[in-house]
């Protein structure tokens, strides 16, 4: 049985490091792409892309009651890690050969429910070997920033962004995945002999925080956010690619860069403006990318594209590490776990849920506009859409939100 020994040594420094390159290289690989490959290489709708891209959200609901209820209570992490990763490769590769919208849909929804629950679970490896996460964690984590971007570049560079391609590299990569999890440090089972109940799975010990209104507008308000957020997620590289914009997954990395670097000066944010404003500034940043991308184009403004792209440093790190941070300083320490258990399953369950709906039904709108010669600007109406929603949320959220007294430490 693994125990923490405080000092990471080489060795498992090295493993946790790959592993994390590994995680993010896999999802990198297909995700960004895969509206480009639906709309430019099968010529589906937007409609069924946001219904595509819907299965994430569905697997970051279910996942907590996989890890939670079975793999917590009677399997080690690295062996469920590896196992799913195995299975997820094989569903990878099967969507590849699928064309037919419906049977399509299911087996992303089957990879969603494999892969989902492995981000916790690299998670839950990484810190059962570290005495202080808190100072350890993020020079392991930053590598999977690292295979994100080194995932966008190959497919970019490839020029397969409309192709299968990105999931058949995908699905290699998870067996790869896949067979180096069963050589990551033993991890037992945290719950083995416990009795878990939904609610702690869920989280949902942090509803009792929701009497003071604050943390009511926040949690609101978040959930909220994620539905505009979802346009950025699921169509940004369709709508580089329709521009014309060459090497578009390559250039989407700008964003993943930026959030290493806002990452970095974020205590220097923090400790000066605070958690109204910090969530304020991520906020903003929604609202004047889409803003960048409605009124940018691929010839004389094509740079503000590209801001709206780099601009994701601001609009990840201050908006959702200050709400992280935020909910953990609020909630009692005994139920601090479950607060962040229930951000997750609030933002990127049910808000990224709800985004992925709203957002395919809109480009559908617009793309069945711009065919019959209603409009001439397809993207354009698109994006203002989230930008108005960003908007309304942004003017509620300044109203209603009391800076806390004390930011650090309850």
């Amino acid at each position: 049985m693994n125990t923490i020994t405080g000092k990471l040594t080489l060795d498992v420094r090295s493993r946790l490091s790959i592993m994390m390159f590994l995680q993010f290289f896999v999802w990198g690989a297909w995700f960004v792409t895969l509206s480009t490959y639906l709309g430019k290489g099968l010529n589906l709708q937007g409609d069924f892309i946001g219904r595509a891209y819907s299965t994430f959200p569905w697997g970051a609901i279910f996942a907590p009651f996989l890890v939670g209820m079975i793999a917590d209570r009677f399997f080690s992490a690295q062996k469920v890690l590896g196992v799913l990763h195995l299975a997820g490769a094989g569903a990878l590769y099967y969507a590849s050969l699928v064309t037919e919208p419906g049977i399509l849909f299911w087996i992303l929804l089957v990879y969603a429910l494999c892969y989902n629950p492995t981000l916790a679970l690299v998670n839950a490896i990484s810190f059962n070997q570290m005495e202080n996460p808190g100072k350890q964690f993020p020079a392991i984590r930053v590598f999977g920033t690292l295979g994100w971007i080194a995932a966008g570049l190959l497919v970019g560079f490839l020029k397969i962004e409309a192709t299968a391609i990105p999931l058949k590299i995908a699905a290699a990569s998870s067996v790869v995945m896949g067979l180096f999890a069963f050589a990551l440090p033993a991890t037992p089972p945290k719950s083995l002999g416990h009795r878990v109940t939904i609610r702690d799975v869920l989280g949902l010990d942090a509803l009792g925080l929701l009497k003071e209104r604050s943390f009511a507008v926040f949690v609101i308000g978040s959930l909220l956010t994620c539905i505009p957020l979802s346009f950025y997620y699921n169509f940004t590289n369709f709508f580089l690619n329709e521009k014309g914009i060459v090497n578009a997954a390559g250039k989407m990395t700008m964003g993943q860069a930026s959030e290493v670097i806002f990452m970095l000066v974020m205590p220097f944010f923090f400790a000066r403006l605070g958690v109204k404003k910090m969530l304020l500034a991520g906020m903003l940043a929604w609202f004047g990318r889409y803003l960048l991308f409605a009124f940018g184009n691929p010839t004389g403004l094509v740079s503000m594209y590209y801001a709206g792209i780099v601009l994701h440093g601001i609009c990840y790190d201050f908006f959702f590490v200050t709400g992280q941070i935020y909910m953990n300083n609020t909630a009692p320490k005994r139920i601090q776990a479950s607060v962040q258990g229930f951000f997750a399953f609030i933002n990127y369950g049910v808000g990224m849920l709800i985004g992925a709906e709203i957002s395919g039904r809109v480009v559908k709108h617009y793309q069945d506009l711009a065919a019959a010669g209603t409009i001439t600007d397809l993207w354009k109406s698109v994006w203002l859409v989230p930008a108005f929603m960003a908007c309304v949320v942004i003017i509620i959220f300044a109203l209603t939100f009391k800076n806390p007294p004390k930011t650090a430490g309850n």
